[in-house]
Formats: C-alpha cells, structure tokens, sequence
C-alpha cells in the first residue's frame, strides 16, 4: 500500500488469502464439479467463480479506468461463460495482480477520489475505497457460495482447513 496502514494491510492480506482459497478448492474440480448447484436457480461453482472475476475486472477496469491485459479485459465481456478450473484459477490469480497492484499504488487521497457509475439509470459518483469494499464484500458473498456448494456435494473446501 502506499501508506503504512497496519489495519488496511491486514485487510488487504486476508482477503488475498481468501482469494488462494477459492483457488485451492477450485483447482482440483471437474467440469462436471464445477456444474454443481446448490439449487436449481442458484448459479454452479464455475459460475459464481467466474461471477467473482468479473466483478473485478468490471469495476477496476471499466469504473475505475485501470489498465488490464487482454486476459482479464475478457472476463468482462463474458464474465460467466463456461470456464475451465484453470482458466477460472488464472482468472482469479490475474484479477488479484490488477487489485493487488492498484491498493499498493493508491494513496488515502487515491482512495476518496470519485468516479461515476450508472446506477439504475441514476448518475451517482462511487470513491474508489467504495468500490474497493464492494468487491470486498462481492467476492466474500460468492466465496461463501462456492464453499457451501463444495461442501454440499462433498467435496473438499479449502476454507475450511
């Protein structure tokens, strides 16, 4: 981070461990794991996976204005398409570096500074510490999601070790 802020550090360090552990229950599935629902109109492992990568590629790259590769560009565009356990690992270890690499650079000033965002049809003006919390809170949401399916079908969560 570009201040020494031992809170927001600490922030910032568990939710990357979070990230590795969807990763480490990820890795391993099949396609047809990856499929596993934990209701009929509740989105498969894969897709909530994918969910989560888009969601920050969406919102660094296109509300924010950041840089991506053309990798994590893609999952903006098809953020939900059938994706292999690599590729949605990848996905999720590449959108990481983008993360990552921004709250690195983004100074308490970075942080306040306001972009604006279709809301429902209304023009509102988002901080970037906002959307920071937002996807925060996104990838916390669909994280709990995956590992309750996992465990649901019985199979191994790494958020549980």
């Amino acid at each position: 981070m570009a201040e020494d802020n031992f809170t927001l550090t600490t922030f910032y360090k568990q939710w990357q461990a979070y990230q590795e552990h969807i990763q480490e229950s990820l890795a391993p599935l099949t396609a047809a794991q990856l499929a596993l629902r934990a209701a009929p109109n509740l989105r498969s492992i894969g897709e909530n996976a994918a969910h989560i990568i888009g969601c920050r590629a969406g919102w660094f790259t296109e509300t924010l204005g950041e840089a991506a590769n053309e990798f994590v560009k893609t999952w903006g565009d098809q953020p939900e398409s059938e994706r292999s356990a690599a590729e949605l690992v990848q996905g999720l270890a590449a959108t990481w570096q983008l993360m990552a690499g921004c709250l690195d650079r983004w100074s308490s000033a970075d942080m306040q500074q306001t972009f604006p965002d279709d809301w429902e049809g209304e023009i509102v003006h988002l901080s970037r510490a906002w959307v920071v919390w937002h996807v925060m809170e996104h990838d916390l949401h669909h994280g709990g999601e995956i590992a309750l399916t996992l465990g649901m079908h019985g199979l191994k969560s790494e958020f549980t070790s």
